[in-house]
Parts: structure tokens; C-alpha cells; sequence
């Protein structure tokens, strides 16, 4: 017969199932843990049984991150990576430190017809976009200008335009901007010019 004291020195569980029916150990279990949240269950054979845990997440701040003792309810920023079980948040410098993965930068370039005079298109998006600046070029490249520093439009050859940007996701809605208005303007030429020649009598 197991002693009534064998679970007591070093294992603490919520549940314990007893098969078999064991009623005399069930009863006197539940007598001796009646002082803490433990549900004795004795189920039937081939009677299904439900247990709910509720586990804790810790994240470990490491690296430039944890340089700084964030205050209570101070704000922490950073890349969340598990691993197995762990949780730790770090900063993107650190990740090819602290972890076997990487970051690379994604450049991308999509080359657009355009029919329209270069000026008008800036002329719009200056409409749209507060910062909308010329960028100096050389006779071979062609105009071009930059849009909030994120985008950059070239004029290119044979009535087409192209847009150039670093991937993220801000930089990525900018761009998608540009492209529907450039999709569009075609149908609004001569509207825009309208629009652009008043603004340069102003």
C-alpha cells in the first residue's frame, strides 16, 4: 500500500488521476491536500478526461536592450524571439549575436508606362506627399525626385517611369501610393495640366 506521505516532501501537481477505482488512497489524498488546489480525479476506464494548465510567458530582456532598467510601466522595444520555451526580447543589431538568425535589406524597382510630362506627376504628388524634393542627376539618368525620403521617381526612356525603394513597411504604402496615382493620372492629363499651369502663374 503507497504511503500517504510519498507525494508530500518534492512533488506539487494540480491534478492527480487515480484508475482502478482506488477509493481508501483517493480519500485519504484528498484529506491531505485539502489545503491546496489539487483536484483528485478516479475515472473510469475509457472515460475521457480534460485538464486545463495555465502557464506563465517570461520574456528576458538581453543585449542593448537590458544596457537599460526599463521602469514599471515604461514602454520596451525590440524583436521578440523564442526559442524552444524562452522568450527574449532584443534589439535588431543583436539578433545574429544572440541567435542563429539574420537581417538583409530588400531593395525593389518596378518600372511603370507613363505618357505624361514628369512634371505633372510631381506637380500631383506634391498634392498628396509633403516632401516631394528634386535630386540632382546626371544628362544619362534622367530627372528624378524623392518622395518623404523613402521613394525615389526616375524619369526613364521611351515614355516610362521607375520607383525605387528600400522594402519596409512604411516605404511600401508610399510606394503603392505612387503607383496608383500613376495608374490613374493617364485619364486626368489634361485636367493636371490645367492644374499645373495655374500653380506655376502663382
Amino acid at each position: 500500500m503507497m504511503n500517504k506521505t510519498f507525494f508530500a516532501p518534492w512533488i506539487k501537481f494540480s491534478y492527480l488521476h487515480l484508475w482502478n477505482e482506488i477509493g481508501r488512497l483517493k480519500q485519504k489524498l484528498i484529506t491531505q491536500f485539502a489545503d491546496r488546489n489539487t483536484k483528485i480525479i478516479s475515472p473510469k476506464d475509457c472515460q475521457s478526461v480534460e485538464m486545463y494548465f495555465n502557464s506563465e510567458k517570461m520574456e528576458k530582456t538581453i543585449g542593448r536592450v537590458a544596457e537599460k532598467t526599463a521602469e514599471v510601466g515604461e514602454t520596451v522595444s525590440g524583436l521578440l524571439v523564442k526559442k524552444a520555451f524562452t522568450y527574449q526580447i532584443m534589439a535588431l543589431d543583436d539578433l545574429h549575436v544572440f541567435s542563429q538568425l539574420s537581417t538583409t535589406n530588400i531593395s525593389q524597382r518596378i518600372t511603370i508606362a507613363y505618357t505624361g510630362a514628369f512634371g505633372v506627376l510631381k506637380h500631383r504628388l506634391k498634392q498628396i506627399f509633403e516632401s516631394v524634393e528634386s535630386l540632382p542627376y546626371e544628362e544619362s539618368e534622367g530627372p528624378a525626385f524623392g518622395v518623404h525620403e523613402r521613394l525615389t521617381v526616375k524619369y526613364e526612356l521611351e515614355k516610362h517611369i521607375s520607383l525605387h525603394w528600400r522594402s519596409d513597411t512604411i516605404s511600401d504604402m508610399v510606394s503603392d501610393s505612387v503607383v496608383a496615382l500613376v495608374l490613374n493620372i493617364g485619364r486626368e492629363i489634361p485636367k493636371v495640366a490645367v492644374e499645373l499651369e495655374e500653380a506655376t502663374k502663382n
